[in-house]
């Protein structure tokens, strides 16, 4: 069962997205199979959104106050994963801020 699987991180906070990628990492290379290939972490580019507000809601017009919003993204790739790869990843614990999506 030699396959690919890609781990794309996304989270607000890139010390969370950070130690999660190294926590797949260690996972990963704690295991010791000899045909696994690791590939990253990869750093994406962070998205911003910025949202402007007045900061009066009647007089002021002019005065407005602007709020950003960073998310932050890394990929990883491992290439020819077996079940027992698999099974670690699937035991592994990460920080609940942190959003993660599997593909095989």
């Amino acid at each position: 069962m030699s396959q690919r699987v890609r781990i794309k991180l996304k989270s607000f906070d890139h010390t969370l997205v950070d130690k999660s990628a190294e926590k797949i990492v260690t996972t990963i290379s704690a295991l010791k199979e000899e045909n696994v290939a690791l590939v990253g972490p990869v750093l994406l580019p962070t998205q911003k959104k910025i949202f402007t507000v007045n900061r009066s809601t009647f007089v002021n017009k002019k005065s407005r106050e602007q709020f950003e919003l960073s998310s932050y993204k890394r990929l990883l790739d491992i290439y020819g994963t077996t079940s027992k790869t698999i099974e670690a990843l699937m035991k592994l614990e990460l920080p609940s801020g942190v959003e993660v999506e599997i593909k095989a």
